[in-house]
């Protein structure tokens, strides 16, 4: 039901535009939704809450960073192969079809792209990645929870920064823009080294949530804070340097 709201939303969107408010409404239902179901399942109430939240986010996440020919595609492949290297059963195999279905497509979306997700693909995305996300909660233990989050660093960084900082600003948030930093450094460097280099930071980080998964407990939370400080850091030095498409300051 979740993934047919979002989806729904989505489509008409693509088709006719949609406002900001009907569209995060729809998100934040089909975000209940999946918050039911991990009740039903027997899920911790603190895991329900999150997945709440996250689907919302990881929707809007999916949508925002899809601006360049295969980013969107290729970080929810590296994204699906983490979670199906760490959950079991039905997560590991909803894994394998989100990570087969994004090898389908990539091939055809990266630059110069052919076809695009829209945002009843992008968004899609987002709440599969939510659900997988939602599902390592409800299997592992609390110790894990920041672990499952650092697939996707990089887009929630990159996507929660640039809002931030449009919010202080007083822009206009819930509309489109291009002040992403991969926009910005794709309009220097092109779409395809960026994508590879989005790339290869999400598969540091899942190298990393790898490592502290075989470490002692106290090492996930502090592992996976310094992270996403790193992965905070380095967007606001990039966001800072000349000739990345930008005024080179903040």
């Amino acid at each position: 039901m979740g993934l047919g709201l979002v989806a729904g939303a989505g489509w008409w969107d693509d088709h006719r535009p949609l406002a900001a408010w009907p569209r995060l409404l729809a998100h934040v239902v089909a975000g209940a939704c999946l918050a039911v179901g991990m009740q039903q399942s027997g899920a911790p109430a603190a895991a329900m809450l999150i997945a709440l939240l996250l689907v919302p986010v990881l929707v809007n996440v999916w949508n925002f960073i899809d601006g360049i020919d295969g980013l969107a595609t290729s970080q929810a492949l590296l994204a699906a192969l983490a979670f199906g290297w760490v959950l079991d059963g039905l997560g590991r195999m909803l894994a394998l079809v989100v990570a087969a279905a994004c090898c389908g497509f990539l091939p055809f979306n990266v630059p110069k792209a052919r076809i695009f997700l829209g945002d009843v693909g992008s968004g899609a995305l987002g709440y599969l990645l939510a659900v997988l996300v939602a599902l390592g909660f409800s299997s592992r233990p609390v110790a894990w929870w920041p672990i499952l989050l650092l697939p996707v660093a990089s887009c929630v960084v990159d996507a929660g920064l640039t809002l931030a900082r449009r919010i202080l600003r007083g822009e206009p948030w819930w509309q489109p823009h291009v002040q992403h930093l991969y926009q910005r450094l794709a309009r220097r460097h092109g779409h395809l080294r960026v994508m590879f280099a989005y790339a290869g930071w999400t598969a540091l980080s899942i190298v990393v949530m790898r490592g502290l998964g075989l470490a002692p407990a106290i090492w996930a939370w502090g592992g996976s804070a310094t992270f996403f400080g790193l992965s905070m850091t380095a967007w606001l030095r990039l966001q800072r340097r000349p000739g990345n498409g930008s005024e080179g300051t903040l």
